[in-house]
């Protein structure tokens, strides 16, 4: 596989693990819900319930029943038995208005009077029918610790008379769990098929988004091929204009100077042959460096450091001292030397038109995926650091907007020491 298409792999398995995250992040959101949906069913189970029970109850509960009479405690006994006492029900109590229980399915609390029922009867409206966890440590359960975790439900029912009940049931625990669990057991296979279902869905979604992506990436570097490449094509074109007409003309007619003067027989008339002939072979010098930095002949043949190397070897004849560090002078690829080269060029030419430097340091080095060019100077500096569009320099806005289209960036910044830094930042292929 190569590279582009390993890269499309990584894309899209970094796209399924935080996919996987997320879709397991909504799987148990899921899940409580469901769960919590299922709690709440379960509860309102054991409400209707017991409303219902206590409906029955209440059509065979007398006036009598308030009174302590036998026969009514009896008639209540027997519809319990009959109607209400079956799973998840274990116990029910029937509590009067101060709070004494004048009926329950255990008869040693049977008279027994607790200031909880009477407060709970005060607490709820008619109709209304509320549910918790009982609490097996309170005095008025002490018979009810032997079923274990129970769910206390109970509602207000009247006597003929008018007088309010309260009618208690105690349901196990369990059954709330079994009703949750049930729950569960239906809800979670949707939910289930739901986000394998969505991560079919997006699965090629993330493969089509990186494709996409990769050609983008394609289209990019063949746009900033092509424009190195059309660059490159001009600067060859001149620097072969240049070498081929005037640096061959002047060189010429340095030669033809300097044979005039070594046939004169004036020696003033020497003397100024001789200095033009100088003055010709300085300016041939001149154009042959311009060349070079137009059109570095050897940047692919021997390397990009002894590119940089040509590039700055005119630099100490203008007053500039020179430090090249280069950790590979054989280059980092055609796109990458090319981008390097020009940004160094730019930068030195900055160097020597506006900083006012008495030296230049070039360091070229690799970091990671990276490839960092340094260009520093002992110039005047500059007040902080900014883009080189923002420095108004058009050569390096330019390559700038070279390197930004291949991935990479170039800062101008003040120096540590004094002076301005140019650093290059462009990614390895």
């Amino acid at each position: 596989m190569d590279r582009r298409g390993s890269s499309v792999t990584r894309t899209v398995a970094i796209f399924v693990v935080l996919g996987v995250l997320v879709l397991g992040l909504v799987a148990g959101a899921g899940f409580l819900v469901i769960r919590r949906i299922a709690v709440e069913r379960a509860l309102e189970g054991a409400r209707e319930l017991t409303a219902f029970s206590s409906e029955v109850v209440q059509k065979r509960v007398s006036n009598g029943l308030v009174k302590g009479d036998a026969v009514a405690t009896g008639e209540v006994a027997r519809i319990v038995g009959d109607s209400v006492l079956h799973e998840p029900i274990v116990q029910v109590k029937l509590w009067g208005p101060d709070g004494t229980i004048l009926y329950s399915t255990e008869p040693r609390v049977i008279g027994k009077r607790f200031e909880s029922g009477a407060q709970e009867l005060a607490e709820l409206a008619d109709g209304q029918v509320s549910a918790e966890v009982s609490d097996l440590s309170a005095p008025e359960n002490e018979y009810e610790r032997t079923f274990g975790s129970l769910l206390e439900v109970y509602t207000p029912i009247h006597t003929p008379d008018g007088t309010r009940l309260l009618f208690e049931t105690y349901q196990r625990l369990s059954s709330v769990d079994d009703q949750r669990q049930q729950l569960l057991r239906d809800f979670a296979p949707v939910l289930v098929v739901a986000l394998i279902a969505l991560a079919a869905l997006l699965l090629p979604l993330a493969w089509i988004l990186a494709r996409r992506l990769q050609r983008v990436g394609q289209e990019r570097e063949q746009a900033l091929q092509r424009s190195l490449d059309a660059s490159d094509r001009e600067r060859r074109r001149i620097a072969g204009d240049l070498h081929d007409g005037p640096v061959q003309e002047l060189a010429g007619l340095s030669m033809r100077l300097s044979a005039a003067a070594e046939g004169a027989d004036d020696p003033q008339q020497r003397e100024v042959l001789e200095e033009t002939a100088g003055a010709v072979r300085g300016s041939v010098r001149t154009l042959r460096s311009a060349i070079v930095g137009v059109y570095p002949p050897n940047l692919q043949s021997a390397g990009l450091g002894p590119a940089l190397a040509d590039l700055t070897a005119r630099l100490p004849s203008e007053g500039l001292e020179v430090s090249l560090d280069i950790a590979d002078p054989a280059g980092y690829g055609e796109v990458v030397d090319q981008l390097l080269f020009r940004a160094c060029q730019e930068a030195l030419r900055n160097v020597e038109k506006h900083a006012g430097a008495t030296h230049v340091g070039v360091l070229v080095r690799r970091e990671g995926a990276t490839v960092v060019l340094e260009v520093s100077d002992n110039g005047r500096g500059i007040p902080s650091e900014r883009t080189p569009s923002a420095q108004g320099h058009l050569g390096l806005q330019i390559v700038e907007d070279l390197v930004r289209d291949a991935g990479g960036s170039v800062r101008v910044a003040a120096g540590e020491r004094g002076g301005t830094v140019v650093r290059v930042e462009v990614p390895i292929p």
